[in-house]
């Protein structure tokens, strides 16, 4: 049945004068600069509250059709957390000993990687971020979703950049299969999992690969036509 559009009056759009335009753009870039993926994790508890404040923030992302295709699974649960490593450190040795290319290893060289993963059960919070291949309506249609995976990337970046702001650490965690979040997370097949976010504070003695902090310079990621 087609449905008409209804609009509303932009809401919530702000205006800035330009000279403050580029400080807020500077103010960003240096903050968001100062983020790093980190493997040694603090046991610390996060407040739940500040969780569900980011996970908001990674709803509001666009999405195709505003379908809205994700899902987060947040695991605190110590026995999940163990659990989730032992599957993940499968998959892991199963990349490293016999999937992974040797170029594949050679770019992973600099960053240190292995296929133990610790930080899985020390890190206070996981969060399993999963695609909808499909939604079921209230009475009972099952519903194609669109552009789920570059839905769940931009909500992905979102959630990334709002647990930053926050004042917490993360890690983007992605073994390869990792069918075994659905079985643990209790979601169905038609979920696919994309991302295993672990957050929580760095250690007090947290290191990170100096190669990590390179990124490339303005010229060699855009261009102007």
């Amino acid at each position: 049945m087609d449905q008409k559009p209804i609009y509303e009056r932009l809401p919530a759009y702000r205006s800035y004068p330009e000279p403050e335009m580029i400080a807020r753009a500077n103010e960003f870039y240096a903050d968001i600069g100062r983020r790093r993926t980190v493997r040694d994790f603090s046991n610390k508890p996060v407040l739940r509250q500040v969780i569900e404040s980011c996970l908001l923030a990674a709803g509001t992302a666009p999405s195709g059709a505003n379908q809205q295709p994700w899902h987060f699974a947040v695991i605190t649960d110590a026995e999940r957390k163990k659990r989730i490593r032992e599957a993940a450190e499968i998959e892991e040795r199963e990349f490293y000993s016999n999937r992974a290319s040797l170029e594949w290893l050679e770019a992973l060289a600099p960053l240190g990687t292995d296929a133990e993963k610790p930080f899985l059960e020390t890190a206070p919070v996981l969060i399993a971020i999963f695609g909808l291949r499909h939604a079921m309506r209230a009475d009972g249609r099952k519903v194609k979703q669109y552009y789920v995976p570059e839905s769940v990337g931009i909500a992905a970046g979102f959630l990334i950049a709002a647990l930053h702001h926050a004042g917490l650490a993360t890690l983007t965690h992605t073994p390869s299969p990792m069918g075994f979040l659905n079985e643990i997370c209790g979601r169905p097949d038609s979920e696919k999992p994309y991302i295993l976010l672990v957050a929580g504070y760095p250690a007090v003695d947290c290191k990170v690969p100096r190669y990590g902090g390179i990124k490339k310079k303005l010229n060699e990621i855009s261009s102007w036509l």
